[in-house]
């Protein structure tokens, strides 16, 4: 099944999922990894209000996997980003950075440990298997790396837990917050986490045989029936709202982890060995220049979120620039995350924004603007 207007072409791929999106009502698509995303559901602050009061069901499958296995895989992943993994354990999950010898930031994927010596990069929009590939010629270990038939979904949203009970049974509750597990679902093999890209309580759901696409997709469409889940898309609004990042939007390859506030993210001190050691370890003795802030701006409620970045000024002189800006209907506010000169990011700053909608005033507020604690997406 294909829409005649979508224009879509070979050289881009199609999700697993995707006649069913098209089915459900899929009205758009954006290009990520390669590969074609339905972004359009109809109405985003619907999808948003669907996301936070029942449930969504968001094909993610552009989340590519790198995957990295052979005797020295531990090894190599630790090799690829500054997050200390020795605790890490088979069947955890870990949100890390890629980093490369400049300690800019290459990807912000989450880390799947599968087995002693199998690991996924659940990947956002950047190529790092080419990145892990080229890592990996010289560094006299022993590892295979590729790109799996491997495409997730993401359930999301409080009905979320009922709904994976329903198809997967009571134990599934036991999945603890950023922890999976491989399962079965009437012969269609999955790996579930308890994650996402949403700061909801939420699953994501691995495929691991392309073939079976519609049909997963159409099993847990007919398990949420009774408890709202609806068809959507990655929430713009909420993932602001839970200063989550967007790559290429609010960090790319001349970003690093400490302009972001990843400190956490990033374990110098450890006995470990990374790309971009050396270099984070000068950025960090030197002090940073910008910093991410959040900003609230005093306008009407913006139409949509920003598809360029807005020049931020104070006194008639660029002080930064605005990465992600969105009205979001819960807060009534329009709220933004924003790279700014360090010497600007007190809180209550003021300065002006230069959108494509005209010139107002914001000001600069604590981040996350909704659950900084993340007590939905984590509290069972």
């Amino acid at each position: 099944m294909s829409n005649k207007n979508f224009g879509f072409g070979t050289q881009i791929r199609k999700s697993p999922y995707f006649d069913s999106t098209v089915k459900w009502g899929a009205k758009g698509f954006s290009v990520y990894n390669h590969m074609y995303i339905p972004r359009d559901f109809g109405n985003p602050e619907q999808n948003f209000w669907n996301l936070i009061q029942t449930a969504i069901l968001c094909d993610v499958a552009v989340e590519r996997q790198v995957e990295i296995t052979g005797p020295d895989a531990y090894k190599f992943i630790q090799l690829l980003t500054p997050r200390d993994l020795s605790k890490l354990a088979i069947g955890q999950c870990k949100y890390v950075l890629i980093t490369n010898n400049d300690g800019g930031i290459l990807n912000d994927p989450v880390l799947l440990r599968l087995a002693e010596n199998h690991f996924w990069l659940s990947l956002a929009d950047s190529d790092v298997l080419l990145w892990a590939q080229g890592v990996a010629v010289n560094s006299g270990l022993n590892v295979q790396i590729k790109e799996p038939d491997v495409s997730p979904l993401q359930l999301q949203g409080p009905n979320s837990g009922e709904i994976m009970v329903k198809l997967f049974g009571e134990g599934i509750r036991e999945l603890k917050y950023y922890w999976l597990r491989e399962c079965d679902l009437d012969g269609i093999p999955l790996i579930v986490s308890r994650t996402g890209w949403s700061s909801e309580l939420g699953y994501e759901i691995y495929l691991r045989d392309g073939s079976k696409g519609n049909e997963l997709y159409e099993k847990i469409m007919e398990a949420g029936k009774t408890h709202g889940l609806q068809p959507g898309h990655t929430s713009s609004i909420r993932r602001i709202e839970g200063g989550m990042l967007s790559y290429h939007a609010d960090a790319n390859i001349n970003t690093n982890p400490f302009e972001l506030g990843l400190d956490r993210l990033v374990n110098l001190d450890a006995d470990i060995n990374f790309v971009g050691k050396d270099a984070l370890k000068k950025i960090k003795q030197d002090g940073i220049k910008r910093k991410q802030i959040g900003i609230e701006i005093d306008c009407e409620p913006l139409k949509g979120p920003n598809t360029t970045f807005w020049e931020l000024q104070k006194d008639n002189k660029i002080i930064g620039k605005v990465t992600s800006a969105v009205y979001s209907p819960r807060l009534k506010k329009n709220i933004a995350l924003a790279m700014v000169e360090i010497q600007q990011t007190e809180i209550g700053n003021k300065f002006e924004v230069i959108s494509n909608e005209g010139k107002f005033n914001c000001t600069v507020v604590e981040k996350p603007f909704y659950d900084p604690k993340k007590k939905i997406a984590s509290s069972s």
